[in-house]
């Protein structure tokens, strides 16, 4: 059984994937007017999220989904393709990400005649993202043909509470009731797409962003709860970049 299993996975590794990197960006965000290309460090967070894509060396294809012509020409700058602009419905605000990603995938694969096997979802507005969790998040799936997909998740030992339809409180876990020491409690993960998320095709061209059979990569970075919506976030960014780049640096 170990010797089978051993061998998939050596066919496994051989494959060739086709991997696409589709980033959604439209022009019509109310929190923070025109949020894709304000710049952060010099850098428009558009070409940010563009260039952490085309960093990890895992993508074969960088797609910007926008209802907008200036960021799609600040896409194109930084490297990314823009092969339409995304129609209306897809671009106001009820409109769903994974509604978003199928029309990108089904597009672009019906514009080009090139199919693709594993899709990857980040956002320009999660600015503390490593490029190498863009890799590894493809490697587990090209290594490990049971798994659908693979995503950042944030770790946490905090306590969540759920109301019920009586109006009570209740723990979300049971176990939570336990008060024990943060270095030997469990813990659970924020879902954390948004850094890096890499999931098999067919998932995306059902309408679906991530399947049932996953990996989580775990992380501890504080920062990456820092998620640009608002002029206020856009500042907290800036004071973070500020504090990391002084870390680096003493």
């Amino acid at each position: 059984m170990v010797i089978i299993s051993t061998l998939s996975d050596s066919l496994a590794s051989l494959k060739l994937y086709r991997v696409i990197c589709v980033i959604c960006a439209r022009g019509g965000s109310k929190g923070l007017l025109g949020k894709n290309l304000r710049r952060l460090d010099g850098e428009t967070l558009i070409a940010r999220a563009i260039r952490h894509a085309r960093e990890s060396g895992a993508v074969d294809e960088v797609l910007v989904s926008t209802d907008s012509e200036e960021i799609a020409a600040e896409a194109k700058r930084a490297g990314a393709v823009v092969p339409f602009i995304r129609p209306a419905e897809l671009a106001d605000d009820l409109a769903t990400t994974e509604d978003t990603l199928k029309h990108a995938l089904l597009t672009y694969e019906r514009v080009t005649g090139q199919p693709f096997d594993i899709c990857v979802f980040i956002t320009a507005t999660d600015i503390f993202r490593s490029s190498k969790w863009i890799a590894e998040a493809v490697d587990l799936l090209k290594q490990k043909p049971d798994l659908e997909s693979v995503f950042m998740g944030w770790r946490t030992h905090k306590n969540f509470w759920e109301r019920q339809e009586d109006g009570s409180w209740v723990r979300l876990r049971p176990w939570m009731s336990v008060y024990s020491s943060r270095q030997v409690r469990r813990f659970i993960v924020r879902e954390d797409t948004g850094l890096a998320c890499a999931s098999r095709s067919w998932l995306w061209r059902q309408g679906r962003r991530i399947g049932d059979r996953v990996e989580v990569i775990v992380h501890d970075d504080d920062f990456t709860s820092i998620d640009i919506h608002s002029e206020e976030d856009l500042r907290l960014a800036e004071a973070a970049l500020k504090i990391r780049g002084e870390q680096m640096n003493g």
